[in-house]
């Protein structure tokens, strides 16, 4: 039992770091949205207000860069909007991999190490992810026309 409970704890850090790496592309709709979402709440929005608020504003955020990195001709232009997405999530990953290396490590230079190259491997992701528009695909029909049987 105590082998399974070691496993276990590895695919739940695993787990934890995959979903930490996948959420980081994110960071920046997700300040938008909560910061849009307080100052709601402090002008008086009430949470149920703040909420909504928030959640629009992060989903705004979100397709607005995604048509600009879309719909933008130059790639020095999507490049930049990229790189606003790459940046934040690049400081989530940084203290996302310091956290988990402070766990680990008790040396400071490691954790930072660890800390900095998290930071680079997020960011790069994240900026990858973002740069390549999101084009909307063909029709069905020609989709699985390679699945039919020829004639």
């Amino acid at each position: 039992m105590i082998i399974f409970g070691i496993l276990a704890s590895f695919a739940a850090l695993g787990a934890i770091c995959w979903l930490l790496f996948n959420l980081a592309v994110f960071a920046l709709p997700f300040f938008a949205g909560v910061s849009a979402g307080m100052a709601a709440f402090h002008s008086g929005a009430g949470p149920v207000g703040a909420f909504t608020v928030g959640i629009l504003a992060g989903a705004a955020t979100l397709v607005a860069g995604q048509f600009a990195v879309t719909l933008l001709p130059s790639p020095l232009l999507r490049g930049g909007v990229a790189l606003l997405f790459a940046a934040p999530a690049a400081f989530a990953g940084y203290h996302a991999s310091h956290g988990i290396a402070a766990m680990t490590m008790p040396s400071e230079a490691w954790r930072q190490a660890f800390a900095v190259l998290g930071s680079l491997i997020v960011g790069i992701t994240a900026f990858v992810r973002v740069s390549q528009p999101v084009l909307p695909s063909t029709s069905n029909v020609a989709q699985n026309e390679r699945y039919l049987p020829a004639k």
